[in-house]
């Protein structure tokens, strides 16, 4: 199967087109097997640790990978096990994203939607922008860096409060990169897409 095509767009006629991508793109992700979401999350792992940006960062915003995602348990472990702060969300009631601090994955415990989120204590909406690395999730992205989420717009508002020079990349799967996303004014691009065979560098709004 081709990668989806919705012309970039911008008003209320994207709001329907991101529906429609969406739905295309979950489809495809219902159909991957456990074997192949396995093999995918040890290949971003892989591609991530080896970046320059990750091997420098001190403190990395992640996230727990939940159902068909792209896989993120061997990433966080390593990211903890080598020294690094690895800061994870917690959704707050109004779809906002608090932060806490991994510390294993005894510590992460079932949340509303089907996440599983840290217990430690809450370091509020604007931790994330002390983050020397930002990942985050998505189902596609465009060339210039612009992502297409669930649709809460959680993850717009996090990334509009990350630091501009501060590397901020979409874990996907092959097939979703370079998918013409649907912009919306509150849409934030990232630098960069890690997928299975490696990592895709994106023009950042351009």
């Amino acid at each position: 199967m081709g990668d989806p095509q919705t012309p970039p767009c911008s008003g209320p006629d994207s709001r329907l087109a991101k529906l429609a991508i969406r739905d295309q793109l979950l489809t495809r992700r219902h159909r991957l097997s456990l074997v192949e979401i396995g093999e995918a999350a040890r290949a971003l792992a892989g591609h991530l640790l080896a970046l320059p940006e990750l091997r420098r960062a001190a403190t990395v915003a992640a996230y727990v990978s939940v159902g068909n995602e792209p896989g993120t348990g061997p990433l966080i472990d390593a990211l903890q096990t080598s020294g690094r702060r690895v800061l994870l969300p917690r959704l707050r009631p109004d779809d906002d994203l608090d932060w806490s601090v991994y510390d294993g994955q005894r510590a992460l415990v079932r949340a509303g939607r089907g996440l599983l989120e840290p217990d430690g204590p809450l370091l509020g909406v604007e931790a994330v922008a002390s983050a020397d690395v930002v990942l985050v999730p998505g189902l596609a992205v465009d060339r210039r860096g612009y992502r297409l989420g669930r649709g809460g717009g959680s993850y717009d508002r996090a990334l509009g409060r990350v630091p501009m020079d501060t590397f901020t990349c979409v874990l996907l799967y092959d097939g979703e990169v370079g998918v013409a996303v649907p912009v919306e004014p509150h849409d934030r691009p990232v630098r960069a897409a890690a997928h299975p065979s490696g990592i895709t560098h994106l023009r950042r709004g351009v």
